[in-house]
Order: C-alpha cells, then structure tokens, then sequence
C-alpha cells in the first residue's frame, strides 16, 4: 500500500509485529465505549476493525459514529484479558496522539450499519452507501470482484479475447422488453439496450475472432423475482467459430467446476462430466427444466393409467404422481400442511394415498379406484407398505405443480443436501412453442438457435416437435447459463423465422446486419452466458440476488438512492422529439 497523508497502514492489516510502531490510519467511526474514564474508539476501514484507546476525554469530543477521521499515534499489545477473538487486530490496541475528523457525521442515522441488514430493504437501498459499510455487504461486494477476476482468468487460459460491444444498439425480439433511447438526432427514431450481445458476438465470429468473451451488461424491461433483478444484470458472455456443442459444453464445465471449487467453500461439487438431460426428460422426471438434483425424488407419469377413470378429476388430464417411501406414519398434520400449500400455489387440492402392510390403499381416492388401476399404481409407482404417492392432476399446469410439490416435499422431509452444488446440463429444447395469445408459433428460446435437422426437419416436421440446439447449466435448481450453437446458414434462417412469422423483408429490416453476414462465409459457431449475479448468489448463499450487487434497483425497478426514473425537463423531451401522452 502507498503510504499518504491519511494513512501508512490499514486498520485490519496492523499485527502484534507492528507493537511500538507510530502509525497513521483514517477510516470511519464504529462505535465509542466509555470504560470508567478510559475512552474505546473502534475504528472501521475496508481492512477491518481497530480499537483506539485515549486517556484525555477531549479527543474524542464532538465525534460522532460513521465520521471519517484520521489518527496518528502508537501501536501497543492488550491486556491479555482484553483480547477481543472476533477481530484480526483483537491483541492490539491504538493509542491516540493525534486525531483530525475529516467529515463529521450527522449524529442521527438512519440505521445501524453493522446490524443494515435486518433493516427493510427500502431503507437499505436509500442510503446504500451506509448499507455498504457494513462489513457483510462490502464483503459480497469484493467477493463479486475476485470471481469476476476468476472467470477473465479462466476464459484468457482457454484463448478467448475480451472484446466490448455497443450499449446503444436496435431493438431484437429476444424474449422480453426492451429499453428504448429515443434519438436527439434521428427525429422519431430510437436506440434499445440490449437484452444480451447476441447479434454482435455472432458478429465478431463472421469478422474472424475465433473465440471472444466479456462481462457483459445486459437489460431487460422484465418483472424482479429472487433470482432475477429489474433491469439489468451482468452475464459471462462468451463466442467460439468453427465449435459444436459438446465443445462449448465441456468449456462451461470446466469454467462451473472450477469457480466453485474455488469459491464454494466447504460445499461439495461434483467434477464434471454433469449430468446431461433432454428437455423432455428433464420435464417428465422432474416437472421442470430446472431441476434441483439434490432432491432424489422423481415424477412418475400417470395420465394413461387414468385414462378410463371413473374419477372425474383425473379423467381427460395430465396426472404425475410422486412417491415417498416410509411416510405413512407421519401424522394428520404434517399432511394437512402440505394440502395448505398446495392451495398457496392455486392447485384446487392435492390427492393421496398411503399403502398399508396388506398392499391395500389408505385414502378417499381409493374408493374411486378399480383393481386394474390399483395394481397399475403398485407396478410404476414400485409401492411398498408405509409407502404414499402424492397426485397432481391439471390440464395445463400439471408440471409445473409437480414441480413445486417435489420441490416443497424435499424442503418438508429434509432431503436436500445444503452442503452440495449438483449441477447438470438440460439440452435439447424445442424450438417453437404454441402461443395462444398471438395464436401462431413462436420461438421458445433463442430465435437464433440452430434447428436440430436444418431446413429438411424445418419443412416435413411439425413445429413443435423440432429440437433446437440449445442448453442450460443448472445448479441446485436455478439456472445459470444458457446457450446455443447458433444459426448461420441464411436458408436456415430463412425458414426458422418463417414458421415463427416472419418473412424475409421482416428478416432483411429486422436483422439486416446477420442477414447480410451470413451471405460472406459465416462459419459454423456457438456460445453461451453464465449468469454472473445467479453464480454468486449462490456461492455466497444469499437469498436474493441483489444481495450481489452494488447499487440494485429495487424489487419494483425505482433506484432510491438517485431517485430513478424521474422526470426530464421539457427541453429534453423537445430535443428528443418526445411528447408524453
């Protein structure tokens, strides 16, 4: 560290060695201790924590806590009674000879900053830079830096350049909202942020970057959840030409095992190959393309064993069942419970049964039951007494309820394991999906995934049962990366966007930089992007994402801290030819 005027050393760097030693340190004011005439000042910089001792009550006058202040004076060892075991800097002590306030603070604060956290997060947002003292909230911050710093590393060791892309750049139909810019010199005209750099690293392929990465912005007019924040976020976005997936699959593992090998603490992490499953697989077994696989319980189908019910809720839909082995002992309660939150997620109820040691069924569906169907249930459902098997019901949300129920199942018996990072790969994903709204085909993930079988798969199959290209890393039940290899032949491309309804001057208004690029020998490539904010979340084990970012937006999308979005004055909506209704 360079030495200045405010400081030769830092406050939690300082050790036993530096006893005797006259030293400078500036930082803010933690807290003042009255111990019976003798003054105790803790004094907080990025480093940590240091106590001051002064025997002169005026040295202390007029501080007031989180003032930033500098102070000179003589590193002495505590008493042995003293030690403080919860700071690096617990055997040693300053002692005061001088001490300059360089900015006092107001002596009301809107909350404690070494307990900000359990202050509502409004507040928090506010005045963030009060919430970022906090040695916790500044941690996560530092600790977003050095993955940051991890993953360059990572991505420069496998030959990748970092190159920047355009901020300001046309709107795309990647799947959410855009953000516009209206333009001052182009009247009526307007920028979007993108949603991700899709078109310009496929760009930087067509241009000869063999392999191109960066941390990259990315903004989407998206609703805030947990797991994902208003506006904008930061992805590891990276490119490779002339690569399949396999290629990119096996970069993405190398770059997840070793992160949070690093990074995970105690956690376990299984070394790569993941595990890899189809859409389709991933959806039947779990519910979801999500799937936590911490949690062993699996879906089994039901619907055919239902076909010719004579209950009527199961007749005519989907039917997943999920079996728990040695459940039918706990009591009416624990099963009360379960049926409550089955409400919560606007399922009508959810039925069961238990099986008794006779291999007979303990429940009101039974009655309901022929024997066919018993024993259909007993066959793919491997009952055995003390067995219960759960039943989610529903013409059109049946996964997802089976889903949460899986979900909300390992959470109530305690199966999943806190101390372990299970990751997989879910690929194979349809690339067209029914929409009922827009009545017509649209794409279910990236439009500018390669179709799986080109342009023969595109014209003799139904659309929604071609595969695409595309894949997701998911770990403990979120998803952190996706990508694709890319479409680059411009036939393909032609015939991709016409079942989604577009036609070719749509194609050449719309994408006029791809359409244009495929035509000069655009080689075969493919990519994918890491969600840097989802990675850190869950290394650092927070329950939000914002919890890994500096100055997030609120949940609702307003910035309290510079009071965003706010009004513009009449000359710049003049400027930018804007006139609001």
């Amino acid at each position: 560290m360079k030495v200045n005027k405010y400081r030769t050393h830092m406050c939690g760097l300082l050790t036993e060695k530096d006893t005797d030693n006259v030293v400078r340190v500036s930082g803010f004011v933690e807290n003042i201790r009255d111990h019976g005439g003798v003054l105790f000042l803790d004094m907080r910089d990025s480093s940590g924590v240091l106590q001051v001792v002064s025997n002169d009550d005026s040295v202390f006058e007029g501080i007031t806590r989180e003032s930033s202040i500098m102070i000179e004076g003589v590193i002495r060892k505590r008493n042995e009674e003293d030690y403080n075991e919860k700071i690096s800097t617990g055997t040693i002590e300053l002692l005061v000879e001088k001490l300059e306030i360089l900015n006092k603070s107001k002596n009301i604060l809107p909350f404690e900053v070494i307990t900000s956290r359990e202050v509502a997060e409004e507040v928090r947002l506010k005045y963030r830079y009060l919430d970022l003292r906090n040695p916790k909230v500044k941690n996560n911050i530092i600790f977003r830096s050095q993955v940051i710093d991890y993953l360059r590393e990572i991505l420069k060791q496998h030959d990748f350049l970092e190159i920047q892309t355009p901020i300001l750049t046309a709107s795309s139909p990647e799947g959410a909202r855009d953000f516009i810019v209206p333009s001052r010199k182009f009247h009526g005209k307007f920028y979007a942020l993108p949603q991700a750099p899709q078109q310009f690293k496929q760009l930087l392929m067509c241009g000869g970057f063999d392999r191109y990465f960066q941390i990259a912005p990315c903004f989407r007019d998206e609703d805030a959840r947990s797991d994902r924040v208003y506006g904008e976020f930061y992805q590891l976005d990276f490119e490779m030409a002339f690569a399949t997936e396999d290629d990119i699959l096996e970069i993405g593992e190398d770059i997840f095992s070793k992160v949070f090998q690093k990074f995970g603490g105690c956690k376990k992490i299984v070394d790569g190959p993941f595990p890899r499953l189809s859409y389709r697989e991933s959806m039947e077994r779990f519910g979801t393309d999500k799937p936590d696989l911490r949690n062993p319980l699996e879906l089994v189908d039901l619907t055919d064993v239902f076909e010719d019910t004579t209950f009527r809720p199961f007749r005519g839909v989907t039917v997943k069942g999920i079996v728990v082995e040695g459940i039918a002992s706990k009591s009416n309660s624990w099963f009360n419970d379960l049926v409550d939150y089955a409400s919560s997620i606007g399922m009508p109820g959810i039925g069961y049964f238990k099986v008794n040691d006779d291999m007979s069924f303990a429940g009101p569906i039974d009655k309901f039951l022929s024997d066919d169907e018993r024993d259909d249930l007993i066959d793919i459902g491997s009952l055995k007494p003390g067995d219960v098997i759960f039943f989610i019901a529903d013409r059109s949300k049946a996964y997802q309820y089976a889903s949460l129920i899986r979900d909300e199942l390992g959470r109530k018996l305690g199966l999943i394991n806190e101390d372990e990072f299970a990751f997989c790969i879910v690929k194979d994903f349809p690339m067209y999906e029914w929409s009922e709204e827009e009545e017509k085909y649209i794409f279910m993930h990236n439009p500018f995934s390669m179709p799986q079988g080109g342009v023969e798969y595109l014209e003799s199959m139904r659309p929604e049962d071609i595969l695409a290209y595309q894949y997701d890393f998911v770990c403990n039940g979120v998803e952190v990366a996706s990508g694709a290899v890319r479409n680059h032949d411009l036939n393909i491309m032609r015939k991709a966007f016409e079942i989604a309804g577009y036609d070719e001057d749509d194609l050449k208004k719309r994408f006029s930089a791809l359409y244009e690029a495929f035509q000069y020998g655009a080689p075969p490539h493919a990519g994918m992007a890491p969600g840097i904010d989802r990675m850190l979340m869950l290394l650092l084990d927070e329950d939000s994402i914002r919890e890994t970012i500096a100055f997030p937006l609120t949940a609702s999308g307003s910035d309290l801290l510079m009071g965003a979005p706010a009004d513009v004055t009449e000359l710049q909506l003049r400027e930018t030819h804007i006139k609001i209704r």
